[in-house]
């Protein structure tokens, strides 16, 4: 009986329908997915002169922003060294004692915004200055020391901005036995005023570049389109979707934008192993051990995320003003 029920299906001649599962369908999605990203990749280099060099004009319009960033980002670093680093010199009275002066010292001590107090007596401030003017034999014709008292006050760590320290000497100028209180923070508002103005053209010349970005990847797009225009034409014919269709072109502008910012990172990284012997030799001039950062593996990804993130939407943009319009004739 079953013998019969076999031969009768096989000689109606209906074609067998294997039914395909959820999960089935989800994997011959990403097999299928998986393979036009490589393809795609491959698909690039059918044109090696033209794709080099759409991949050189974006990696240099995306380093623009990169180097900018780590410029930026050495320079937050120098001037927060200097903020962190600022000290203020209290002179004292020429007249007072030395029993006042420790008085001064325990009473600034119990202040919460001074770290430490450091006291630099008249005599040891002109030994120090014979030293550094190299004028001592003249200044030991003088009959008195025309040098005060000194003390140096590191304010703590929550105290060294610029609005905390402006508190600070507010406070310390109403002290009766000090008689000027120097402190360096004018140049460095102006600094910083100077770098705000500075980050916001960067932000604006970014968008200008990641606009460009943009315009390039879409016009390649674009050129590609029209290029297989018969082949899309064909696809069409046989019932291809346009899902289907357009897929590999967002695969080519997502590698566009991918291998444009690693050029970006290997130019910026490049510049910056340039410069850091001149930076150095700079920095040893005035005796200080400096070292230019460059771009941390975040900053890379972040980069090379975006720039492929770019190189996506540029294509699907194109994509979606183009290969629509075709049609086979």
């Amino acid at each position: 009986m079953a013998k019969q029920k076999e031969n009768s299906n096989a000689l109606s001649g209906t074609p067998r329908i294997n039914k395909v599962s959820l999960f089935g369908r989800v994997i011959s999605g990403f097999q299928q997915n998986f393979k036009q990203i490589f393809s795609s990749f491959s698909e690039l280099w059918k044109t090696p002169f033209a794709t080099v060099m759409t991949i050189l004009v974006l990696g240099v319009a995306l380093s623009l922003p990169s180097v900018f960033q780590v410029i930026y980002k050495n320079t937050e670093r120098v001037t927060n060294q200097w903020d962190k680093a600022s000290e203020i010199s209290l002179f004292l009275k020429k007249d007072i004692s030395e029993q006042r002066v420790q008085v001064l010292i325990n009473k600034l001590s119990l202040y919460s915004d001074i770290e430490t107090v450091t006291h630099i007596t008249s005599n040891q401030a002109l030994e120090e200055f014979k030293e550094m003017s190299g004028f001592s034999k003249a200044l030991d014709y003088l009959e008195d020391n025309p040098l005060p008292d000194v003390l140096v006050i590191v304010p703590t760590p929550d105290a060294m901005n610029i609005a905390s320290s402006k508190l600070l000497v507010a406070k310390l100028q109403r002290e009766p036995d000090i008689d000027l209180v120097r402190v360096d923070i004018d140049w460095i508002e102006k600094l910083q005023a100077i770098l705000s103005v500075i980050v916001d053209i960067v932000i604006a010349i970014a968008l200008l570049l990641l606009l460009s970005v943009l315009l390039i990847i879409s016009n390649t797009i674009r050129l590609n389109i029209l290029n297989q225009r018969a082949e899309i034409e064909v696809l069409k014919l046989v019932g291809a979707t346009n899902s289907f269709i357009q897929r590999p072109f967002l695969y080519v502008g997502a590698w566009f934008g991918c291998l444009g910012g690693v050029i970006a990172w290997l130019l910026t990284f490049g510049l910056v192993q340039w410069l850091q012997s001149s930076a150095g030799s700079l920095m040893g001039l005035y005796k200080v051990d400096f070292q230019i950062l460059a771009m941390n593996i975040e900053e890379v990804a972040i980069l090379i995320g975006v720039s492929t993130f770019l190189g996506f939407i540029a294509s699907f943009i194109s994509v979606k003003q183009y290969l629509v319009k075709i049609e086979p004739k």
